[in-house]
């Protein structure tokens, strides 16, 4: 598995001409850049499943 996930079109613009950006000093390593919009963007998983929105937590404790 790649550790630059892959993404189909732009997030903002809807553009699918995506390059992958160079990493710099304010670029991280895998972040894409498209041509329609000129923008810098990274895709980032966060989890599996749905989030508890509920406000309430299941730690026990303080």
């Amino acid at each position: 598995m790649s550790e630059r996930a892959v993404p189909f079109y732009c997030p903002y613009c809807g553009e699918e001409d995506l390059r992958p950006a160079e990493r710099s000093e304010k670029v991280p390593g895998a972040a894409w850049w498209c041509a329609g919009c000129v923008r810098t963007f990274v895709v980032t998983f966060v989890g599996l499943g749905v989030p508890d929105t509920t406000g309430t937590s299941n730690r026990t404790g303080a």
